[in-house]
């Protein structure tokens, strides 16, 4: 299974968007480092994820997200799993 996710910083509440084949190892990088552009951000929390069928629906997806620059956009999505 591919996922599409959004981290955020507990730092300064910043999102992080990407994709992955493996979720729960994926946070755990992100949070030990070993991703240079969230390294400075630690710790980060996952806030919202989506399952997709393959690695092209979850790349166009994770591009999608990426193009809308708008938190509020994303805060939105992410409130919208607490219906």
């Amino acid at each position: 299974m591919n996922y599409v996710y959004i981290l955020q910083s507990e730092v300064d509440n910043s999102f992080y968007i990407g994709f992955t084949e493996n979720l729960e190892k994926r946070v755990e990088q992100h949070n030990n480092g070993e991703s240079i552009y969230t390294s400075r951000k630690i710790p980060w929390k996952l806030v919202y994820f989506e399952e997709m069928s393959s690695k092209t629906e979850a790349i166009k997806r994770e591009r999608f997200l990426k193009a809308q620059k708008n938190k509020i956009f994303y805060q939105r999505l992410i409130n919208s799993l607490d219906r």
